[in-house]
């Protein structure tokens, strides 16, 4: 999808907030805020039914201890009557001694935790503990007469309880002779404190209700407050809700069927409670249990509003922060436009705003009707360090000017700077004649500085374009296209531009194939070392020579250096390949002088790559040292760009003090090929200056001899070597002679040739 730039205006970026985005978000913070309302409401509901469920749970539990006791202590009671059976008179007539029995009953009450205990015949006399406030002497007397003691006769253990709400326990008694009949009956009675707090909830935070009812409804055991379970039955005929009479009756029905369940109910003071009631498994017993429906729920109740309002209060901020903002972005808007798409050193369109005006208009370019076009402008880090960055800037104001001079907008051309000296144009037009003509129009006012402040320092430009033959395209993969080509102009001047075409995508892959060929022929040595000879002019002798480097693949035959080595400095490989050359040389040198021949110089190019890590001098001294050779004997060439980069500059001479502490040599090579400076001279402390071949072209005329001989007498005194390269001429020989140039490397002498041929032809004598 394509970004649009609206007509009259300048670029919609991304940063523009348009009023119908902001009522877009108004609506989905309306719709968030009732969905959380919604999910609000539905967590409520997810709680109450958790509240059920644990409820549940939770009573379920209550009520099988509560009924597991007391079957314990009527299991505890049965165990004591078979040892009170020991201590049973004959009969509890006037004149028997029961003070045994009375005292062991006194002694198992306070074990058992029995407020009372009691042995009963048939007649109903009894001996008993102390007889507690709570039990009243009729009850005492009627106590023969309760239907758990009457079963108990009957060999039966029961369970049934008094007014006052103490539980009664009943066990038969059977005599010590293995009789089976049941003269009396063992009786124990627990306290209601103790029963209350058997029934009290130690669930439910201290908030549920609970007591003991028969089936019918009667209560058997109560809390302290019993109210509200006196209530019940007035709330439940009192209810006009058709949902809950019904759940009363099938309460009702499952208590008389010994089943359990949750009943929800509002009470009369209007609060909403859970009701829960469990069968017991004595008699026809069932626990209730009264709980609060919000006991889970209300705890969480609370924060789930506090957070809906801290939500409700977060949007409205939010939504007046966003008002806020889109006011501030429509007052500051063309602010923001000129930030996001205008270049802060032209004030023209940098890469951003091109890339959107390119997709604007692509939907209606005819195929191969345009092109992109690059234009770099070459050395500039130069002209930033001759005349500042400000001059550098005005420059690139200068060029921005022409170029909108030279384009046209009623045909949609356009043009913006890329990088810091690159500028890309889009052109109506893809006939290469007529491009190379605009542009050469454009260079020629460029450089003309007519009426501009930029400084008048000539300007040359390597160009690239690329034919748009598909206008979908992606403008990046176009640019690149532009760029490729542009990369590919030899550094000439007057160079034209360059069309991108499918040679490039041969190239790219030749470069992977050759990228693919470098690690075996490394390791196979494919790559041969040359060697070309420095001759002294006045005794014709070789007094040193460079190491040059041929790759002969076995597959592929000779490639050139000018094809591998710019692609191996691109990529960082000609690091590697330099440390291969440099043992090879060490190898070499190393075998002259098991040989006794005598040792020249020999020196071997060092890419600038190298400087990008610290300490890489270590590795060819270490090499030195493995093949014994003295490091006097070794030469390291440096181009004259590594001395032009400034971010390198202490870098490099660091480096240069480094290769004199570890006794190598170092040359500047191709000196005046590019823009060097007698500057460098006095900046870097470099042993020998090569003089680039250009020098030597015009040898008749009488200022270029001037300034060779003046070259030649200004490294004399700064006791620099000299050495001449590129001379192809004996008159080129006799004049280097008469102005002392020490040495001479060219095909006036000899090419570069293989190590074994140099060393049959140069490498004679006894070692010196």
């Amino acid at each position: 999808m394509r970004r649009r730039v609206g007509k009259g205006s300048a670029y919609q970026g991304p940063f523009l907030i348009s009023g119908l985005q902001v009522g877009i978000i108004g609506v989905v913070i309306l719709i968030t805020l009732l969905i959380s309302a919604w999910n609000a409401i539905d967590l409520r509901k997810v709680l109450d039914h958790s509240t059920e469920e644990y409820l549940n749970d939770v009573t379920m539990h209550m009520a099988g201890e509560i009924g597991n006791t007391m079957h314990h202590k009527s299991e505890d009671l049965a165990m004591i009557s078979e040892f009170a059976a020991g201590y049973l008179p004959d009969s509890f007539g006037a004149g028997e001694d029961t003070a045994e029995l009375q005292n062991f009953l006194e002694e198992k009450a306070g074990v058992l935790e029995f407020n009372f205990l009691t042995v009963i015949d048939r007649q109903g006399k009894m001996v008993h503990t102390e007889v507690p406030e709570t039990i009243g002497k009729a009850e005492l007397k009627g106590m023969a007469e309760l239907d758990c003691v009457r079963a108990a006769f009957k060999g039966r253990t029961g369970t049934s309880y008094l007014g006052g709400q103490e539980i009664i326990y009943s066990v038969p008694v059977y005599g010590g002779d293995g009789e089976k009949s049941v003269e009396y009956v063992m009786v124990g009675i627990r306290s209601k404190e103790k029963m209350q707090n058997m029934i009290a909830s130690k669930s439910f935070d201290g908030q549920s209700l609970s007591c003991i009812i028969d089936s019918s409804g009667k209560v058997i055991l109560s809390p302290t407050d019993l109210k509200p379970f006196l209530q019940l039955d007035d709330i439940f005929k009192k209810s006009k809700d058709g949902k809950v009479v019904s759940e009363i009756d099938e309460m009702r029905k499952n208590m008389r069927r010994g089943t359990g369940g949750i009943l929800a109910f509002t009470s009369t003071h209007q609060d909403e409670l859970y009701l829960s009631y469990d069968a017991l498994g004595v008699n026809d017993w069932v626990l209730l249990t009264i709980i609060p429906s919000d006991l889970i729920a209300g705890s969480s109740e609370g924060s789930i509003w506090r957070f809906f309002l801290i939500l409700i209060f977060v949007m409205a901020v939010f939504f007046i922060f966003l008002i806020k903002v889109y006011r501030f972005f429509s007052t500051g808007r063309r602010e923001l436009e000129r930030y996001a798409f205008e270049d802060h050193v032209t004030g023209g369109m940098n890469q951003a705003a091109f890339c959107l005006k390119y997709e604007e208009l692509a939907c209606k370019m005819a195929p191969s009707s345009n092109c992109i076009v690059m234009m770099n402008v070459k050395g500039f880090k130069m002209v930033n360090e001759r005349f500042g960055i400000e001059g550098g800037n005005e420059m690139l104001r200068h060029i921005h000017r022409v170029l909108q001079r030279h384009i046209k907008p009623s045909d949609d051309e356009f043009a913006a700077r890329n990088e810091s000296d690159n500028f890309f144009l889009c052109l109506r037009d893809a006939e290469p004649a007529r491009i190379r003509a605009r542009l050469r129009d454009i260079i020629t006012e460029v450089n003309a500085f007519s009426g501009s402040e930029a400084p008048r320092h000539p300007v040359a430009f390597r160009q690239g374009a690329c034919i748009i033959e598909h206008p979908g395209e992606e403008i990046t993969i176009l640019q690149d296209h532009a760029r490729l080509a542009e990369q590919s102009v030899e550094k000439k001047a007057g160079e034209e531009c360059v069309f991108y075409d499918e040679s490039f995508v041969k190239r790219l892959k030749w470069e992977e194939e050759m990228n693919e060929l470098f690690e075996e022929s490394l390791r196979s040595r494919h790559f041969r070392v040359y060697l070309q000879p420095k001759v002294s002019p006045r005794t014709g002798e070789a007094e040193g020579a460079e190491a040059l480097v041929r790759w002969q693949h076995p597959e592929r035959g000779v490639i050139c250096p000018s094809d591998f080595i710019p692609l191996f400095e691109r990529n960082g490989k000609i690091c590697r390949l330099d440390v291969y050359v440099f043992r090879e040389v060490c190898a070499l040198m190393a075998k002259w002088e098991r040989m006794g021949k005598r040792l020249i110089p020999v020196s071997v190019n060092l890419s600038r790559q190298h400087f990008r890590e610290p300490g890489f001098l270590e590795e060819f001294s270490g090499i030195a040292k493995q093949y014994r050779v003295r490091t006097e004997m070794l030469e390291f060439e440096l181009t004259e760009s590594i001395f032009l980069d400034e971010e390198q500059i202490d870098v490099v001479k660091d480096s240069i003090h480094r290769m004199h502490a570890l006794g190598f040599t170092c040359s500047l090579d191709d000196f005046g090929s590019g823009f060097s400076s007698l500057g460098l001279l006095k900046e870097f402390d470099v042993d020998a200056l090569k003089l680039d071949r250009l020098f030597f072209l015009d040898m008749h005329s009488e200022k270029a001899r001037d300034v060779i001989a003046c070259l030649m007498e200004l490294a004399k005194k700064l006791n620099v070597k000299t050495v001449a390269e590129g001379i192809e001429e004996p008159e080129q020989v006799e004049y280097l002679r008469q102005v002392n140039c020490d040495m001479i490397q060219g095909y006036v002498y000899a090419r570069p040739m293989p190590a074994d041929a140099f060393e049959e032809k140069y490498v004679r004598g006894i070692m010196v």
